[in-house]
């Protein structure tokens, strides 16, 4: 395997100074530019070289992301390198040895806030952050502070976010002020990506996320969320006869409008084929969730989709069309900006069609813009109901179909 001169600096900084006298190292940079792999191995023997009998953290958005991200590939090459590793999965640890030197790497995942309680009160050599700028703030401030062992050092890599974010205020842009080292990756840093996928990953992407994910700058979002949506490209003036299945996504609402999409798949890509849309406001009276439950069996007819994908704060709804006993309902994932990238990814890839029977949906593509006054990622709240059945679509059939997109949000 052959590494670039970026992804040998990971490897060599701790060894000599001026690294081996720093506190840690930030890496950022585009997606798939080798960051990951690196420093995980290089955080393993930085460990393994310096101490034994001592504790650290590998931490991620969720465990399950750690264990996506990092630990499988973590684990394989530090076999090929030498070390024992033994899981404990129940415990979410492993342990790490090599010639009498043992080592115990816990797994955390740093959702929400509450998350900073789990690391609370431990006492750790040194802490791996996998997208930190993923990570709330409590998390990453509680799990650093409990580096307290003599020689212990901070390791983060992420790719940037808003110009705004926390990560680039306190951390990048303080990173000689805390004594890190700060290195920046773009695609070319990676030797293992042949010139296609390279190009391909740079289509993948437009407008903030482009610049953010394939230029590796920290930029902020604005103007249209959607840049890439086009009428000529996106809207489907002629469907698919047969599908493989169907799915339904619902943006619940009763003073805001309601907003439901029956979706069928045919050939690998997902057509919109109709819409229930109602707006109390432009209607004069607001449905009732009966009402709005006859507007979902409408939309849905003779067919019988595999399942409904719902708001999840929509409870007394969701309990309305449990009770019919017809369809199978799932709460949707409703985190906004992940879901953005993920509508974002599957319009460029040419995997979402719109048919011109949804005139709402296609109204707010059109509309659908970001909060220019807000200092992190926000949309404006409007014109954005449909916008947000979309993105629970997208959210389930991105996480269950399409590799390629999990492949691009291992960033």
């Amino acid at each position: 395997m052959s590494f670039s001169p970026k992804q040998l600096t990971i490897f060599r900084w701790w060894t000599s100074p001026p690294g081996k006298e720093l506190d840690g190292i930030i890496c950022d940079g585009a997606v798939r530019s080798g960051k990951t792999m690196c420093m995980s191995l290089s955080f393993v023997m930085w460990a393994q070289t310096n101490f034994s009998g001592c504790s650290f953290a590998i931490c991620g958005k969720t465990i399950a992301s750690v264990r996506r991200n990092i630990i499988g590939t973590l684990t394989e090459m530090s076999k090929k390198a030498g070390f024992a590793v033994e899981e404990c999965l129940s415990k979410n640890y492993l342990d790490i040895s090599l010639g009498g030197v043992s080592n115990r790497f816990y797994i955390f995942g740093g959702r929400d806030e509450s998350s900073a309680a789990l690391i609370q009160g431990m006492t750790l050599a040194g802490v791996l952050f996998d997208e930190a700028a993923l990570m709330p703030r409590s998390f990453v401030e509680q799990a650093a502070a409990r580096c307290s062992v003599s020689g212990s050092k901070l390791w983060f890599n992420c790719n940037p976010e808003s110009a705004y974010h926390w990560f680039k205020r306190e951390w990048v842009d303080k990173a000689t002020e805390k004594r890190l080292m700060y290195v920046h990756f773009t695609l070319d840093d990676n030797p293992s990506l042949s010139p296609q996928m390279k190009e391909r990953y740079r289509r993948l992407y437009s407008g903030a996320f482009y610049e953010r994910f394939i230029l590796g700058r920290w930029v902020n979002a604005d103007g249209l969320v959607y840049p890439m949506f086009s009428e000529k490209d996106h809207v489907a003036n002629k469907l698919p006869t047969k599908f493989e299945k169907y799915i339904v996504s619902c943006d619940y609402g009763t003073v805001n409008p309601s907003s439901f999409g029956l979706w069928g798949l045919s050939g690998g890509v997902w057509y919109r084929l109709r819409e229930y849309y109602y707006d109390s406001r432009r209607e004069g009276f607001q449905r009732t969730d009966e009402e709005h439950y006859a507007g979902l069996e409408r939309l849905c007819g003779d067919i019988q989709p595999e399942k409904v994908i719902c708001d999840p704060s929509a409870a007394s709804f969701i309990a309305a069309v449990r009770a019919h006993g017809r369809f199978k309902i799932a709460k949707a994932d409703n985190d906004v900006i992940s879901g953005i990238r993920r509508v974002a990814d599957m319009l460029s890839c040419g995997t979402i069609k719109i048919s011109p029977a949804c005139a709402d949906c296609i109204r707010e593509f059109a509309l659908y813009r970001w909060d220019d006054s807000a200092a992190a990622d926000r949309p404006v709240k409007e014109n954005d109901h449909a916008m947000d059945d979309v993105r629970y679509f997208a959210a389930e059939v991105s996480r269950s179909e399409d590799p390629f997109f999990v492949l691009s949000l291992q960033r």
